[in-house]
């Protein structure tokens, strides 16, 4: 069947059966090596002249299950499954830059994204820009002859910026013509997930995710996957992957696919809450700020309307009172869980200043508008009833 053709819910639920049993479910490929019928095919398998399985670093049916719905659902011609989000950016990264390589970044990024970015990048001779995300003619004006990526979130972690990612995207086309160095747009896309938006289709070379989020959904695997055209995945998969080896294994590769299955209705109703909740905090008498792309005072509205189909449930806000009344708040939460991560049916919530953004310098962190008041909350799949009354009961503390 060509899964191209489906729509988004069809393409999350459906895996072809398993040709050997016909299962429906797709096995766990539980092993690490795979015998050769013969010394020539084995040969003619390293050689890449012949497609099958040589060894469990190199490819696993289970999870190449995983990579192939991941290519259906973002409109990509292949992906490739990693251990972590942060296996598949660093993936992506090392695999293409030489010394005196130049990579755009905008600066409202997920704070490990920052860190190689800004300790381990460098160390190669790699000059690195931060830029505000949501301005195209800013990343133009940084543009070099030796610029190689320009790296953007869809929705920017913590603080909800929108990419202009038709835009940006025509900004490297137009730096391509100048110049033909081979810049790539690089889109991490995890808290849209494929469901909402595909950067792909609106011009981006190499989408990203951390899987661990929306696509698996249940806070119960760390996984990444990157999503490009064929040539560039066979390049990753032939380098950095193959040699760095932060592969995922089958039994997270099954994990995904079970997560992925329920995608579409987690994402509709997760995001149904989120609005609920974002507009009631919007006219809370403690709460100062609201941030969250499906208000219409987000100065981003109609990007976002125009890029995404939705837009997601995480939201950033800030309590009147700053940095204390902010852990008033979180302390006395008693429904909603005060830890990292997102995009679980479970709802989370987090100060980003102390916790996922803590590795980013405080100057660098209030540049990219990431305030020591911020609060980042990751809407779950309980009923919003219940985590609204938990909200109201803890902001009474303050």
């Amino acid at each position: 069947m060509n899964t191209n053709n489906l729509r988004k819910s069809t393409k999350a639920v459906y895996t072809a059966p398993d040709p050997l049993t016909g299962a429906v479910s797709t096995p766990i490929y539980q092993t690490a090596t795979y015998q050769f019928k013969s010394t020539q095919e084995g040969a003619a398998r390293f050689l890449g002249e012949e497609e099958g399985y040589i060894y469990a670093r190199l490819g696993n049916p289970t999870t190449q299950q995983f990579e192939q719905k991941i290519s259906a659902l973002e409109n990509a011609e292949a992906s490739l499954a990693f251990a972590s989000g942060m296996g598949a950016i660093s993936a992506v990264l090392f695999h293409n830059l030489k010394a005196g390589d130049h990579i755009i970044s905008q600066s409202s990024i997920y704070g490990c994204t920052y860190d190689i970015l800004t300790s381990t990048i460098p160390n190669l001779g790699v000059d690195v820009t931060f830029v505000d995300g949501a301005n195209p003619l800013e990343i133009m004006a940084n543009l070099r002859p030796t610029t190689k990526y320009i790296y953007v979130e869809t929705i920017a972690n913590p603080t909800l910026t929108i990419a202009d990612i038709p835009t940006i995207a025509e900004v490297t086309r137009s730096h391509n013509g100048r110049y033909d160095y081979g810049c790539q747009l690089v889109v991490d896309n995890t808290f849209a997930s494929p469901y909402f938006c595909n950067p792909i289709d609106l011009g981006a070379d190499i989408v990203l995710h951390s899987a661990t989020k929306y696509i698996g959904g249940h806070g119960d695997v760390l996984a990444g996957v990157v999503s490009s055209d064929a040539e560039t995945i066979a390049s990753i998969a032939g380098t950095t992957q193959k040699n760095i080896g932060s592969i995922l294994g089958p039994q997270d590769a099954y994990l995904l696919l079970r997560g992925l299955k329920t995608l579409p209705i987690r994402m509709k109703e997760q995001q149904k809450s989120a609005f609920t909740i974002a507009n009631h905090l919007l006219e809370h008498p403690k709460v100062e700020k609201v941030h969250y792309p499906g208000l219409v005072s987000h100065p981003q509205y109609d990007i976002a309307t125009n890029i995404m189909s939705g837009y997601g449930s995480v939201i950033s806000f800030e309590v009147k009172g700053g940095v204390e009344a902010g852990s008033k708040l979180l302390n006395n939460l008693k429904l909603i869980h005060l830890a990292v991560s997102l995009g679980s049916v479970d709802s989370f919530i987090e100060h980003p200043a102390s916790m996922t953004h803590s590795i980013v310098p405080e100057e660098d962190r209030l540049k990219a508008n990431i305030s020591n008041g911020l609060i980042r909350f990751s809407v779950g799949l309980e009923d919003v009833r219940d985590l609204l009354e938990d909200l109201e009961q803890a902001l009474d503390k303050i």
